[in-house]
C-alpha cells in the first residue's frame, strides 16, 4: 500500500517525494484512490472555532465526524486569542438601554472595512449570533452578557467579554463536549496537504499526515516539511475548511504586501499558515481580498505575539483614557478609531528609533472592566502601576507638565461630552476620566493580527469555484480561512462572531 501511495501522489503532484508525501502538490483524484483508509461523514480541517461549532452542529445530527489539528495543542488561535466577541442584537441591550441595530452594526463593520465587505455575511452574523450564544451554554460555556462592552470601531455597547481574557472559556468546554461525543474523532498532529476529488468535481475528501511535527525552524512549513505518515481520510457529505489565516506564513504574507517584513512580530499562534488555503485555491477556490492583512494596534511591544496585555489595553486605557507620544506627551488620535487608523497613526509615532506609544487609564477604567484583564499583566508587570500622573511620566520620560496638560485637556473633554481634538466618542466613558489614581499604563505597538482574505463563501457556507460561480460540491469554510466578511479592516470582536457563527452555519448545512 506505501508504494501504491507514492504512485498516487506522484500521479497527482508531479512533484511528489518517493521518500514522502510532498507539501506542494495538487488534488488528489479519487478514482486513483484505492480505498480511503477511513471513511466519516464529515471531515473538519481545524479545531478553533469554526472547526468546533461546525462539528457540533454535525455531531447533533448523529454524522461521524473527524476534526484534524495540524498542531499539537487543540483549538488553533482562539485558544489564544482576547475572547471578546460582537453580539449585535443581544437581548440584553434593550435592558442596558443600548441602541443598536443591524443598520448600526453593518454600518460599523463597512466603515473600517472600506465599503469592500460582502453584506450578506454581514446579514447571517446579524441573524444567527444570539444562535451561537445558545449553542456555547448548551455545551458549557459560561456566556457572560449581563455587561455589554465596546472596542475600537463600534458605535454600540455589544462586546461579550470573555470570563477567562482569553478564547478557552468557549474553546475547552467545545472540545470537552465533543470528545464526549462517540461518533466524534479528534486528531492533533494531523495535517491536511490536499483535496480528494471524485469524477463528478465533488470533494470526497482529503490527503493528510498523520503523526506530523510542526517546524518553526524552516523557511516555509508548507513547503518544506515532510514528516509523518499519508493517510486518506473520505467524506461523504463533505469537508469543511476551518484552518484560520496566514499571519505567521512570512513568504505568503509578504507576498500579499511587501511592506510587511519577515521579522514583524504577530498575534497568532506559530502555525497560522497558508498551506490549507492554498489547498482550496488549488481545485478552484475563488480568492477574495487576501492582500488585506490587519495589524492589531493594542498590543504591547514588552511580550511575545498577543501577549496578555490587549485587553486591558483596548477595554481600559482606550475607552475610558488615552495614549500618547512619549516625546511630547501629547495625545495623536482618537483612541477609539478603527484598527487601520489607530495603526497608521502609531507606526507614524514609533518610527525608526521605536518610539512606542503609551496607553493610559485610572483606577475608574481599571473597576469598569473584567477584572481578568488586569490580573496577568501586573503579575507580568507588562502594564504597570503609579501613584500619580508625575511618576508615570518619569518611568515613561515624558515631560510632566506636557502630560498634565494633556490630561487636564482630556478630562475636560469627557466632562463636555466632546473630543474637539479627535472626535473620541466621549459617551462611552460613562464619565470616567484620568482623575482617579492609581494610574495604570503600558507601551503599545501594532503586530500583525488578522488576514482580512481567503476563499469566498456563500450564505451558507459554501465553498465558490472562481469559474463557475457556484458552490464547490462538498466543500465548505469558515473563520479566517474565509473572506468578504470584514472587507479591508474588520472591527475588534467581530473575527470570533465570524467564525463562530459560520462554523455552525456550515455544520447545519453539510
Amino acid at each position: 500500500m506505501q508504494s501504491t501511495r507514492r504512485h498516487l501522489f506522484k500521479l497527482a503532484g508531479g512533484a511528489a517525494l518517493l521518500s514522502g508525501l510532498s507539501a506542494v502538490q495538487a488534488a488528489v483524484p479519487r478514482s486513483s484512490i484505492e480505498k480511503f483508509d477511513e471513511q466519516y461523514d464529515v471531515v473538519i480541517v481545524g479545531s478553533g472555532f469554526a472547526g468546533l461549532t461546525c462539528a457540533l452542529r454535525c455531531a447533533e445530527k448523529n454524522y461521524s465526524v473527524l476534526l484534524i489539528e495540524k498542531m499539537t495543542i487543540l483549538g488553533g488561535n482562539s485558544l489564544i486569542c482576547g475572547g471578546n466577541f460582537a453580539c449585535p442584537g443581544n437581548p440584553n441591550q434593550k435592558k442596558l438601554g443600548i441602541k443598536d441595530s443591524r443598520e448600526i452594526f453593518i454600518g460599523d463593520c463597512t466603515r473600517d472595512g472600506l465599503g469592500i465587505n460582502h453584506v450578506e455575511l454581514l446579514d447571517v452574523i446579524y441573524d444567527r449570533c444570539n444562535d451561537v450564544v445558545a449553542l456555547l451554554r448548551k455545551y458549557g460555556c459560561t456566556v457572560d452578557d449581563s455587561h455589554l462592552g465596546i472596542s475600537s470601531g463600534h458605535t454600540a455597547a455589544r462586546i461579550i467579554e470573555s470570563t477567562t481574557s482569553d478564547g478557552s472559556c468557549y474553546v475547552l468546554p467545545m472540545l470537552k463536549a465533543l470528545k464526549g461525543m462517540k461518533n466524534v474523532t479528534i486528531m492533533n498532529r494531523t495535517k491536511m496537504d490536499s483535496f480528494v476529488i471524485d469524477d463528478t468535481g465533488r470533494v470526497a475528501g482529503i490527503a493528510a499526515r498523520t503523526k506530523y511535527s510542526f517546524n518553526s525552524k524552516l523557511a516555509s512549513d508548507d513547503a518544506d516539511n515532510t514528516s509523518g505518515e499519508q493517510k486518506f481520510y473520505g467524506a461523504k457529505r463533505g469537508v469543511m475548511l476551518a484552518a484560520g489565516g496566514f499571519s505567521r506564513d512570512t513568504w505568503f504574507r509578504q507576498m500579499q504586501d511587501p511592506r510587511v517584513q519577515p521579522t514583524m512580530d504577530s498575534t497568532n499562534q506559530p502555525g497560522a499558515t497558508a498551506g490549507a488555503l492554498t489547498a482550496a485555491l488549488d481545485i478552484g477556490a475563488a480568492p477574495i481580498q487576501i492582500s488585506w492583512l490587519q495589524f492589531l494596534p493594542s498590543c504591547n511591544p514588552d511580550e511575545p505575539g498577543y501577549g496578555i496585555s490587549a485587553n486591558f489595553i483596548e477595554h481600559a486605557c482606550y475607552r475610558y483614557g488615552i495614549i500618547v507620544n512619549p516625546k511630547t506627551g501629547k495625545r495623536f488620535v482618537n483612541e477609539l478609531a478603527g484598527r487601520q487608523p489607530k495603526t497608521e497613526a502609531m507606526f507614524a509615532v514609533i518610527g525608526k528609533d521605536e518610539n512606542y506609544p503609551v496607553a493610559i487609564g485610572d483606577s475608574a477604567a481599571a473597576k469598569a472592566v473584567n477584572p481578568a484583564f488586569l490580573t496577568a499583566p501586573l503579575e507580568k508587570k507588562t502594564v504597570k502601576v503609579f501613584n500619580s500622573i508625575d511618576e508615570l511620566a518619569d518611568f515613561y520620560k515624558i515631560d510632566r507638565k506636557a502630560l498634565r496638560d494633556t490630561i487636564e485637556q482630556y478630562n475636560a473633554a469627557v466632562k463636555s461630552g466632546k473630543d474637539e481634538a479627535f472626535g473620541k466618542p466621549m459617551n462611552v466613558t460613562n464619565g470616567i476620566d484620568l482623575s482617579k489614581p492609581p494610574f495604570y499604563a503600558g507601551r503599545v505597538c501594532p503586530k500583525i493580527h488578522h488576514t482580512m482574505g481567503g476563499v469566498l463563501i456563500s450564505p451558507k457556507g459554501e465553498v465558490i469555484h472562481m469559474r463557475t460561480h457556484k458552490p464547490i460540491p462538498g466543500l465548505y469554510a469558515g473563520g479566517e480561512v474565509t473572506g468578504g466578511v470584514h472587507g479591508a479592516s474588520r472591527l475588534g470582536t467581530v473575527g470570533i462572531i465570524d467564525a463562530l457563527t459560520f462554523g455552525m452555519v456550515a455544520g447545519e448545512n453539510i
